[in-house]
This record gives structure tokens, C-alpha cells and sequence, in this order.
């Protein structure tokens, strides 16, 4: 699985509690990352890059653990392999049937509010609901450097959220990967009524079905591993992941050169 930083961890804590007998590959593209102020023609390269490298190590299934990468890439992803391919996405659904107000908030980047992706799922599943969006520039930025609770941290997470439970939403979509590992600073911003919601945990369930339907889970009798990889520095990726996976890891580099 792959997302531009470390913020797909949080989908990768929940495929590791669904599926332990797994092995993990992660690739945190730190060298080009965050994706969401960056050209939709680099993010689709980039993840197309990844996705060849990842078929080389011969993996049964790839997750796409970032919604910007969804959003821009997913439909070539998908055409140029012949592996399966799981993807995130903002959880409107969900959202939309849980709202009392009729008012639900998605928090996301830029790039993924404005994808045909995500206007297909509001049209889909919003019907009925109103969506408001709020793009929230520089929050995965803080999260990918393991500030999560810093001052900078706090007044983007109010800046962005506070609009959203003025204007009536009783539901928030937590629509970037990075942004639960900053859940506490949200519902404290939104308050105790508003309900958070994160598709993590729906696509470990979905990487469940997909492998069990195709005869590819791994013998629950063995306990899987996790190796990580990034583009970016792995000291300083080395440091943020420990952080957030809760122990020590070993990031190994991945360098351009590997990708083509």
C-alpha cells in the first residue's frame, strides 16, 4: 500500500487488526508529498510509479491509502494492472445516513474536493444531505513532521472545523488519511455531539473480501510482517512512523531510480 506520506498508517492499523496474518509493504512517498497542493499529472505519475514498483515485489493486492491519489489516479491505476486494487475514499455514504441535521462536513485536500470522483460520490450519495467541503491546506503537512498536538496543529484543526459546526453539520468525513491521528483535536473542535467518521476501517474489511474471494488470505496459523519504504529521508520518516505505528521501525529508501 502507498500514500504520500505517512498518513496511510491509519489505514494500515486497521488491515494489520484485520488481517494479522499478513505481510505489509508500506510506501510513504515523502520526496513528493503531501499530494494535496501538487499538480494532479505529478500525482498520477507518481502513483503509477509506485504501483510498477509494488507489482515487482510481487504483491497479491495494493491498497491506494490516500484520497488525493484516489481522487486523480484510481481509474488509470486500475487500467494499468492486472492486480487488484483497493482504494480509499471520502465515506459520503456512511455519512449521509448517519446525519440528524442533514449537515455533514468532509475534511479533505484540495485536489480531492475537486476530483470528478468525489462529485460523483456527493451526487450518488448525497442526495437528500447537504456536503459542506473544507480543504484544509498544511494540516497533513504537520502530521507527516509528527505534530500532531502543536500549537500550529490546533489552530488549523479549529480554523477548518469550527465553519463546518456553525453552518449545522452533525457529521464530519474524515476524507484524508492523515487526519485521524488528529481525530482527538477534531472532535474536541467540533464537540462531543458531532460524529467523526473514518473509512479505515471499511477498506481493511474490503482487502478482506477482495483476498478471501480470491482464495489469497494467508494461513491465520503465521503472524504477518511490516517493512516500510519511503522517497523521502528515512531518519525523519523513520521517527514519525515509530510514532504513529506505536514502536520502532525500520524505513528503508526508495530511490527514484527504482521506481522506473
Amino acid at each position: 500500500m502507498f500514500d504520500s506520506g505517512v498518513g496511510g498508517l491509519s489505514v494500515l492499523r486497521e488491515i494489520r487488526r484485520e488481517l494479522p496474518a499478513e505481510d505489509l509493504l508500506y510506501v510513504a512517498d515523502s520526496a513528493f508529498g503531501p499530494y494535496g497542493d501538487k499538480p494532479n499529472s505529478l500525482i498520477q505519475a507518481r502513483a503509477a510509479a509506485i504501483v510498477r514498483w509494488l507489482e515487482r515485489q510481487r504483491v497479491k493486492l495494493i491498497v491506494v491509502a490516500c484520497n488525493t491519489a484516489t481522487g486523480v489516479a484510481i481509474d488509470g491505476l486500475r487500467a494499468g494492472t492486472d492486480t487488484p486494487v483497493v482504494a480509499i475514499e471520502p465515506a459520503i455514504k456512511p455519512a449521509a445516513r448517519h446525519t440528524k441535521s442533514g449537515v455533514i462536513g468532509v475534511l479533505a485536500t484540495a485536489p480531492t474536493l475537486a476530483s470528478a470522483r468525489f462529485e460523483r460520490l456527493v451526487s450518488t450519495h448525497g442526495t437528500g444531505v447537504t456536503v459542506l467541503e473544507q480543504p484544509c491546506p498544511g494540516l497533513a503537512e504537520q502530521i507527516d513532521k509528527g505534530e500532531l498536538s502543536s500549537p500550529l496543529a490546533r489552530s488549523l484543526v479549529e480554523e477548518y472545523v469550527r465553519p463546518l459546526i456553525e453552518r449545522g453539520a452533525d457529521t464530519l468525513v474524515l476524507g484524508c488519511t492523515h487526519y485521524p491521528f488528529v481525530a482527538s483535536a477534531i472532535q474536541a473542535a467540533a464537540g462531543p455531539a458531532v460524529h467523526l467518521i473514518d473509512p479505515a476501517e471499511a477498506v481493511a474489511r474490503e482487502v478482506r473480501r477482495r483476498l478471501l474471494a480470491l482464495d489469497l488470505l494467508a494461513p491465520t496459523s503465521r503472524s504477518g510482517t511490516e517493512r516500510f519504504w519511503t522517497s523521502g529521508a528515512p531518519g525523519e520518516v523513520r521517527a514519525v512512523t515509530a510514532q504513529l505505528w506505536q514502536r520502532d521501525v525500520d524505513v528503508e529508501h526508495l530511490p527514484p531510480e527504482s521506481l522506473v
